[in-house]
């Protein structure tokens, strides 16, 4: 997944403000108790990323 189409899920999920803010401050259990913007940071993938995020956010199946 590019970079680009992780942050439209993002902002798709959570508004174009928001995202941001929840990615910068969200800690993520599954990231190993990082936030989006450091997990990316470190070079995590943005699949794994994603996941944790849905993960996270409880989306059902088909908005993941």
């Amino acid at each position: 997944m590019r970079l680009t189409d992780f942050w439209e899920r993002m902002e798709h999920q959570l508004g174009s403000t928001y995202a941001d803010s929840w990615a910068r401050d969200y800690v993520i259990e599954g990231l190993g108790g990082r936030t989006v913007h450091q997990a990316l940071a470190a070079g995590e993938d943005t699949k794994v990323v994603w996941r944790a995020v849905a993960d996270a956010l409880r989306l059902p199946p088909g908005e993941r």
